[in-house]
């Protein structure tokens, strides 16, 4: 018995080692070109549901997406115990769609009207909600388009991909598009902590909070204080969208948390090339509502010089997107915010591996083999600071449409595509549609804009080496003096306290200290037995140049120009000499700057910008808008030995935001 009992443990130890080696044998085949996490969920195909013909349903097993038809309206999202992580109270049309703002500020929510299925399989469906422009239906009601929406719901992915198609005929008449972006409404009983960064995260008030029976609508709408939430901790906080706002380059991951489900919506762009205005152009992410932004094209921080104008003959189609919604969960035992957040970032982190992404199914996105890439290196030559040359680090350099130095700030229509160099000034731009482009770039550090004065066509596969290439900024002579930082923005400047009546508590971090609302009002307060004196030599420009140059406010809507001094001294003056005033300036709306030299009351200034600006970048909470630069000659005879002031006046006071940041100011000696 003993001998039979040991001969059938052999066998079922024999049967045993045969089933893991055959294991190991199909994870071994499946290893290399499958993830784990799709093996593990091998039984959870991609399913399309088409039975009720006024909704088109995909289920991965992990989300279920519901899209009207034949609007293309995203109208559910259901995700673990969350049936629907977007408003059901809300209409269809309001809760997850695309719009744009267009001629006479109409808005657009661009319904479609057919549909049809791209890709059907196990893996991936794919879906487009189109609609053809025509015009005697459509025109004066909806924007001269030709919409095709698309929605990608993959295996193993919670969540799901949007894009959008977007044609100009060249017989399609004239018309503005000043905002393309998507919306997501989201539920408001479950979202309530929002992150749009690492440092700017928290609980934010309920919409009904905005109304004007719990809250103050301070110098705008978007502006209110709050006096009667429904979260009491929140009364005497400010809130206002434009307080979350970000540069693009950095315009990648925000949502929010409901902390009912440990769940986290998320909207995750990998890639910017499809944006308008270049890498340091701000806009919206995530706002009360609760509502998360995709956006694609604004005049936020820049006003109406970015093109947004699109002309009869002039044909264009652009693809904006792919951009991801992802859903994540988390056990609510744990620190389940910081959790959420962090996957999410690590699930960004995958996607910016993965772009260009392989599984779209419109031949107007091209994959990476059908992309192309320029390299090269920026050296930067002033002879006034570096005997040789100098290795441009980490200077932004990117790919745009053809126009001069530094228009690809306002260019609106095309795509861009950029990348920072290298400790050696290298630069690699991949993964480059094919088109046509100019190469530009900004050093930090030194002011202007570099344009390889070379036009670049990008063909599919083909790789470009352009070699060293020198740029010479803007320089005349030594420099005599200097005030702040040649990097564009304002940050480096005096920064004030906000008022502890008007504070957002999400902007508390040091990074976020310009973001607090009424900043602009503090000037006043800290000056208000004069205007702000510089003394070169003796000032911080880190604690003495206000951040913003902005009119004076005396009483109720009142307000007055402003004039700066900057006091120097000379001890040699070339009175046949050409000196040079740089004037770099980091933002501009509606205002005007008046430069004088040991001359303030002489009626006609010696130089003026004449009225610039439309960024409104000082109301909406940013450290800069466009930037513009001004080399001003300045005659010899204007100085004297010895002391000597500039006079800086920003002569325009229509309303306290009429104002100018800068970004640098340097005089400059004769060449030498």
């Amino acid at each position: 018995m003993e001998k039979v009992a040991n001969r059938s443990h052999l066998r079922q130890l024999l049967l045993w080692l045969l089933l893991i080696i055959e294991l190991l044998l199909f994870l071994s085949a499946c290893s290399a070109d499958t993830p784990t996490r799709k093996i593990l969920q091998d039984g959870n195909r991609v399913r399309l549901q088409t039975n009720d013909p006024d909704k088109m349903v995909i289920d991965n097993g992990l989300v279920e997406v519901t899209i009207e038809n034949p609007s293309g309206y995203l109208t559910g999202i259901k995700y673990k115990g969350v049936d629907n992580v977007l408003e059901s109270g809300n209409k269809n049309h309001n809760k997850g769609y695309w719009d744009i703002v267009w001629d006479n500020d109409a808005i657009d929510k661009i319904a479609t009207k057919h549909v049809k299925v791209i890709t059907q399989t196990d893996d991936t469906v794919e879906l487009s909600f189109t609609k053809t422009w025509n015009f005697a239906t459509d025109h004066g009601h909806s924007v001269p388009l030709n919409i095709d929406k698309r929605f990608i719901v993959r295996r193993g992915v919670p969540g799901l991909y949007m894009y959008g198609i977007f044609e100009r005929r060249e017989d399609f008449p004239d018309a503005h598009m000043y905002q393309i972006r998507i919306a997501f409404k989201l539920n408001e009983d479950k979202f309530r902590f929002m992150a749009v960064s690492n440092t700017r995260q928290g609980i934010v008030p309920r919409e009904e909070d905005r109304d004007k029976t719990r809250s103050q609508i301070l110098d705008f709408k978007e502006a209110v204080v709050l006096t009667n939430p429904s979260n009491p901790r929140l009364r005497g906080e400010v809130d206002d969208k434009y307080q979350y706002s970000s540069e693009n380059k950095d315009n990648k991951l925000h949502g929010w948390i409901s902390d009912h489900d440990a769940v986290g919506f998320w909207v995750i762009t990998p890639s910017d090339d499809f944006r308008t205005g270049g890498p340091h152009k701000q806009d919206l992410t995530s706002h009360v509502g609760p509502t998360s932004l995709s956006m694609f094209v604004s005049t936020h921080y820049t006003g109406t010089e970015i093109d947004t104008e699109y002309k009869k003959g002039e044909p264009w189609k652009k693809v904006f997107g792919p951009v991801l919604i992802h859903l994540n969960s988390a056990s609510s035992a744990n620190d389940y915010r910081k959790a959420l957040w962090n996957d999410a970032k690590r699930q960004l982190s995958k996607e910016i591996e993965m772009w260009p992404y392989n599984f779209t199914g419109s031949k107007d996105f091209p994959h990476a083999e059908n992309r192309g890439e320029v390299n090269g290196q920026l050296i930067v030559r002033d002879r006034y600071i570096y005997k040789g040359l100098k290795r441009a680090r980490s200077a932004f350099v990117g790919l745009a449409a053809p126009g001069a130095a530094g228009s690809w700030q306002t260019e609106g229509k095309g795509y861009q595509f950029w990348t920072q160099t290298d400790l050696h000034g290298r630069f690699n731009i991949k993964n480059v549609r094919p088109g046509d482009y100019n190469l530009y770039a900004w050093v930090h550090g030194f002011i202007g804009n570099y344009k390889l004065h070379l036009n670049i066509t990008i063909q599919p596969g083909n790789k470009i080496s352009l070699g060293t290439l020198i740029y010479d900024p803007p320089r005349n002579g030594p420099t005599l003096w200097e005030i702040g930082i040649p990097d564009r923005t304002a940050a480096e400047f005096f920064i004030p306290e906000p008022d502890p009546s008007l504070v957002n508590s999400i902007c508390f971090h040091d990074a976020d200290k310009f973001r607090q609302y009424g900043l602009w009002d503090r000037y006043s307060d800290i000056y208000r037995h004069g205007d702000l004196v510089y003394t070169v030599g003796v000032s911080n420009y880190s604690k003495d140049w206000f951040f913003a140059h902005v009119p004076r406010t005396v009483g109720d809507n009142v307000t007055r120009p402003t004039t700066w001094q900057i006091k120097f001294n000379l001890k040699y003056v070339n009175t046949r000499g050409n000196y040079t005033l740089q004037l770099a300036l980091a933002s501009a709306s509606y205002a005007e700057v008046q430069v004088r030299f040991n001359k303030p009351d002489s009626i006609r200034p010696y130089f003026t910008t004449e009225r610039i600006g439309y960024d409104n970048a000082v109301a909406r909470h940013g450290i800069h808008g466009l930037y513009r630069l001004y080399s001003i000659n300045v005659d010899g005879n204007r100085f004297r030995e010895g002391d000597n002031t500039i006079f800086l006046t920003q002569a325009r006071a229509q309303g306290k935001f009429n104002a100018v940041m800068y970004d640098y100011i340097r005089l400059e000696g004769p060449t030498v």
